[in-house]
């Protein structure tokens, strides 16, 4: 009757819901608030309008309709770069030892090191950096133009127009110096073609960059034909990008420990599989095409004109790779006799010894154990070690007359020393001495707990005894008789039933002082102690 009744019930209420919902949208009743106080259009879908079960919404509300996240403190902010704040006269504690800012420490300083830091010469300090903290957005996190400065590019657009001024008045003397010439001749030419003309006129006047032969350009730029289709054919011209019917160099090795794909540069600067036969595969990595052909050379090339530009000269590899090409090759010149001339000055001031008796011929033709192997195109197969960039930390630096580093053994979840296998950080090496040691003492160890497990295991010989008293202190001489101690124990039955109950309890009392060791056994042996586990079964 209950549930029929509730049921019923929630029924009633659903429908006296749905007639109040048909109500507002009528019209005829008041609109729903929300938590803010704010009206809910009765026209808004129940999907919508219905809150999640797990944000126990008691009211109805839109709440859960809205953005979360517009509270946040989100700012469009970025970082500014080389600020400095405050500008110390002497040294601080706590500073960077190097330069003497407060914001960073001398590990992480990126100043010249100094032979003597501003610690102790307390001069020259620099300023602290600006340190910046602000949350960005969704949208602030992944803005690739975000606190680019427009206003640098100004000096672009100077750069080019100075070049244009540049070439104008070049070519503005060029043609007032051909007028010139042209002018100050005595006997007319008559001899020359109208073509002749034409050309001076041509070379005098500005020429068309953009008409340049497709030939003349660079390497790079050079666009090449598509002819290995599966049709057969051209189908159109790309810039030295990989055919379709080749693999792609992502799909060359699916290890997810193989060499590192880029996907949004499409690099793999590794070689996928170095352990294949190089005289098969095409691709080893995109370093191979670094450091072979012309890339050396455009790398010295790239570098000659930054340190150009820093010096203060205005060279640009990219706005004029011709005049960039031409200072490097200057500066190269230079630079070899000077190399030169200095090798000759300082064997003529102190002569040379290598010119003077030859060395002997085991000496010029040295060996080595290191084995090499080629292939038949001349290429490194094996041998060739991957040379790791050190860093500024110091590397290799033994203490303690250790021979290894800390970290280069592992054991039970602890780092040690490979060369004695200890683990504490400030020991001193004991070389194989010290590992026999250890290993004799856990040895010696490992036998004592066996011996001790055996000892342990061995099952102890049950001693008979008369006594039942659990959890007394009783001599271990102690007789009793048997048949005084079975009715020592019906006794005690009797008087713990006396007590239950004292209705049970007999007028004619009998009283007696003399308690006997039967009697104490058979009171211990009833009695109930607080230690036993049974003591609970025994009360019910």
């Amino acid at each position: 009757m209950a549930t029929a009744s509730s049921a019923f019930k929630s029924r009633e209420d659903h429908r006296k819901q749905l007639e109040l919902e048909e109500a507002r949208k009528a019209g005829l009743a008041p609109a729903e608030l929300d938590e803010d106080g704010k009206e809910i259009n009765p026209h808004i879908p129940q999907y919508m309008s219905s809150a999640p079960w797990y944000l126990n919404a008691e009211r109805p509300s839109l709440k859960h309709q809205r953005n979360w996240k517009t509270d946040a403190n989100y700012t469009k902010d970025w970082y500014d770069r080389g600020k400095k704040v405050f500008q110390a006269d002497k040294y601080r504690k706590g500073a960077c030892t190097n330069c003497g800012a407060m914001t960073h420490e001398a590990k992480t300083c990126m100043d010249r090191p100094r032979k003597l830091g501003a610690k102790y010469t307390n001069k020259f300090i620099a300023p602290d950096e600006k340190i910046e903290t602000f949350e960005l957005d969704f949208d602030g996190k992944r803005d690739r133009w975000n606190g680019y400065d427009a206003s640098t590019y100004s000096r672009v657009i100077d750069s080019y127009e100075m070049r244009d001024e540049a070439r104008r008045k070049y070519q503005k003397e060029q043609q007032l110096k051909k007028l010139e010439e042209k002018n100050s001749s005595l006997e007319p030419v008559a001899d020359k073609d109208s073509d002749e003309d034409e050309d001076e006129d041509k070379d005098g006047g500005e020429v068309d960059e953009a008409k340049v032969d497709e030939s003349q350009q660079m390497d790079f730029a050079k666009v090449e034909k598509r002819v290995r289709t599966t049709g057969g054919g051209s189908t159109g011209t790309v810039r030295n990008l990989r055919i379709r019917e080749d693999t792609a160099k992502y799909l060359l090795n699916l290890d997810v420990n193989s060499a590192y794909y880029d996907p949004k540069t499409r690099s793999m600067r590794e070689d996928p599989l170095p352990d294949s036969n190089p005289n098969e595969k095409f691709y080893e990595g995109d370093n191979q095409n670094r450091t072979s052909g012309q890339a050396q050379e455009f790398k010295q090339l790239n570098i000659h004109a930054w340190e150009a530009f820093e010096k203060g000269q205005d060279i640009h590899l990219q706005a004029a790779p011709s005049q960039a090409e031409l200072l490097h090759r200057e500066f190269k010149v230079k630079k070899d006799k000077l190399k030169t001339q200095t090798k000759q000055d300082i064997m003529d001031k102190y002569g040379n010894a290598a010119s003077g008796e030859m060395p002997p011929m085991e000496l010029l033709l040295g060996q080595t154990e290191r084995q090499v192997e080629y292939d038949r195109a001349g290429r490194i197969i094996k041998g060739q070690e991957k040379t790791v960039p050190k860093s500024k930390y110091e590397e290799d630096v033994f203490i303690n007359n250790h021979t290894t580093v800390w970290g280069s053994w592992w054991k039970d979840h602890q780092w040690g020393y490979k060369c004695c296998k200890q683990f504490i950080r400030n020991s001193y090496c004991t070389g194989q001495a010290g590992i026999d040691a250890a290993e004799a003492s856990a040895d010696l160890m490992r036998a004592n707990i066996e011996r001790k497990e055996a000892i342990e295991d061995k099952p102890q010989g049950k001693e008979e005894k008369n006594l039942a008293t659990w959890g007394s202190e009783v001599a271990d001489d102690l007789v009793l008789d048997k048949k005084k101690l079975k009715d020592a124990l019906r006794k005690e039955d009797e008087r713990l039933r006396e007590e239950k109950d004292e209705r049970k309890r007999k007028y004619n009392v009998t009283y007696s002082n003399e308690v006997t060791q039967e009697d104490m056994e058979a009171y211990r042996m009833k009695k109930v102690h607080f230690d036993d586990p049974m003591k609970d079964f025994l009360n019910t």
